[in-house]
């Protein structure tokens, strides 16, 4: 109770407290649903984290089976570069979004090369969309894997054995088995995208998600009322994001679904 006071309930009834002191008071909160840009960039946060969220998942589930159920030369050092992101804090990933596709980048250089025209996508939402997803592979592909291997073999087979095609081998057998994994890494995924700050400023300091528009609300604006509500919004979402996701994978897990992380 105390670390939970000290790190969470404390720190948010001081945030809380901010918004009822502002200029508008608890009407504040109404002031952040109803503005255009603050509602924009609470859609534009959502739909980014839900992107980067669902991308993550299929292209982690699909890496992730395969590397749990084949062996070859290389097998470990890819599975290393895999989870190379852990290490790197969001400012380092942001940079090397820069260096992919900044305006001296790699992928600019080759486009002004063969087109006559650079093609530099890193100051934007695709950039940041890029950015957030090197940095939520590890974290997806570690749980997909230990999901993947605790998946029956002899489930598969049976289920060829009894005339199943591939794709419903996929959804009747593999998928229930890997979605313990995929629900709770996905959890991780979409919170760390919806509050993620170093990477959006190394990229730009105008890209509207909502850990920018806090930012600039505080610094910039000296709007520490619209900042704290913005704050306590944002908490509130990927709480209940979380909440509703471990309820989802505690029915998962019950016995007779097929197994799981």
């Amino acid at each position: 109770m105390i670390i939970v006071a000290a790190f969470f309930l404390i720190p948010m009834a001081f945030v809380a407290i901010r918004v009822a002191d502002g200029p508008d008071g608890l009407a504040t909160y109404f002031v952040i649903l109803t503005n255009g840009r603050y509602l924009a960039s609470l859609v534009q946060t959502l739909v980014m984290s839900a992107g980067v969220t669902i991308s993550a998942l299929v292209l982690c589930g699909v890496c992730g089976l395969f590397l749990v159920r084949n062996r070859f030369a290389g097998r470990n050092v890819i599975t290393a570069m895999l989870t190379l992101p852990l290490s790197f804090p969001g400012t380092v990933v942001g940079f090397m979004v820069i260096m992919l596709a900044g305006r001296q980048g790699v992928i600019g250089s080759i486009t002004d090369a063969l087109f006559d025209e650079k093609l530099v996508f890193a100051y934007n939402i695709s950039g940041l969309f890029i950015g957030y997803l090197y940095f939520s592979i590890p974290r997806v592909i570690l749980a997909v894997m230990a999901s993947a291997e605790k998946l029956d073999p002899q489930l598969e087979e049976a289920a060829r054995s009894l005339g199943a095609p591939t794709w419903r081998v996929v959804k009747d057998v593999i998928l229930p088995g890997l979605m313990p994994g995929l629900i709770s890494s996905g959890a991780i995924c979409f919170a760390t995208a919806m509050g993620a700050f170093g990477t959006a400023f190394t990229l730009a300091t105008d890209i509207d998600v909502l850990p920018m528009v806090i930012y600039t609300e505080f610094t910039r604006n000296a709007n520490v009322a619209v900042a704290a509500a913005l704050s306590i919004a944002l908490g509130i979402l990927t709480w209940v994001v979380l909440t509703a996701v471990r309820c989802l994978v505690g029915n998962a897990a019950t016995p007779g679904t097929g197994g799981g992380a």
